[in-house]
C-alpha cells in the first residue's frame, strides 16, 4: 500500500482528495502546514506528496525545496496560481507536477498514479537475470536495471522525470527530440504548453550531469528543434 501526504491548509480540500485517493486503495497521511508535512516525512515512509502553495508558517514552494535536499520522492504541488510562470517556479523548486486549483479530482488521481508508477520504477531493482541493460554517452552510464546513473564513476541522484527523461535521450544517442516528443514519451498524455515544464526538467538534469551546465557536453539543445544527447566516439 501507497502512503500518500496531502498538506494543504484548507481542511476541506485535505478531506475531499483523501475520499478519493482511499476509493484506490491509498493510505493517506495529513498535514496543514509546510512544516508540519516536513515533520511526518522525517518520521514516516510516504511514497508521493501532495502540497498546495499557499500555507502558514512554511509554504509549499520552501517546503519541497528542504524536502529536495533530501529526497527525490514525487512531488505534486497545488495552487490557485495558474499562470505559466507560477508553474515553471513549481518545477524549478523540485516538483514533479503542477496543478492548478480548482481541480479534477479524477485527473489528480490519475496523476497520483502516474508518478507513482515512474517511482516504483526508479526505485525497484530488476534483478540480474538477463542481459544487463548499460547505455553509454561518454562518462555517463546509466545501468537500468538498477535504474542507476553515474557519470565519471559519480553516482547521480535524479528524480523519477528526469530519469526517464535522461533514459530516453541515451537510449537514442545523437536523435533530437522535440518538447512535445519529450513530454508525449514522459507524460504519456498530449503535449499542451510542454515547452517550459520540459525546459526546466532538462536543466535540472543538466544540473546534476554536467561538470558545467553552462556549457553542456552530454545534453545539448539543437536551436528550434530540440535536445539529444551527444553522441562520442
Amino acid at each position: 500500500m501507497f502512503n500518500i501526504l496531502i498538506c494543504d491548509d484548507d481542511k476541506e480540500i485535505v478531506d475531499a482528495i483523501e475520499i478519493y485517493l482511499k476509493q484506490e486503495k491509498f493510505h493517506v497521511l495529513k498535514a496543514y502546514d509546510g512544516m508540519e508535512a516536513i515533520r511526518i516525512l522525517e518520521k514516516e515512509e510516504v511514497h508521493l506528496l501532495i502540497i498546495d502553495i499557499m500555507m502558514p508558517h512554511l509554504d509549499g514552494l520552501h517546503a519541497t525545496m528542504k524536502i529536495r535536499e533530501t529526497s527525490s520522492l514525487p512531488i505534486i504541488i497545488l495552487s490557485a496560481k495558474t499562470e505559466d510562470a507560477d508553474k515553471i517556479l513549481g518545477l524549478n523548486v523540485g516538483a514533479d507536477d503542477y496543478m492548478g486549483k480548482p481541480f479534477s479530482p479524477l485527473e489528480l488521481v490519475a496523476r497520483v498514479k502516474s508518478q507513482l508508477r515512474r517511482y516504483t520504477e526508479l526505485g525497484t531493482m530488476s534483478g540480474s537475470e538477463g542481459t544487463e541493460n548499460v547505455y553509454h554517452a561518454g562518462g555517463l552510464i546509466i545501468r537500468d536495471n538498477y535504474k542507476e546513473v553515474t557519470v565519471d564513476g559519480n553516482p547521480v541522484k535524479l528524480t523519477p522525470i528526469e530519469y526517464n527523461i535522461l533514459l530516453l535521450l541515451v537510449k537514442n544517442p545523437g536523435k533530437v527530440f522535440s518538447t512535445q516528443e519529450i513530454y508525449e514519451n514522459i507524460w504519456n498524455e498530449e503535449a499542451f504548453a510542454a515547452d517550459n515544464t520540459v525546459a526546466v526538467h532538462i536543466r535540472h538534469i543538466r544540473e546534476k550531469i554536467e561538470a558545467n551546465p553552462k556549457n553542456p557536453i552530454y545534453l545539448k539543445v539543437v536551436w528550434g528543434v530540440g535536445y539529444k544527447i551527444e553522441i562520442f566516439e
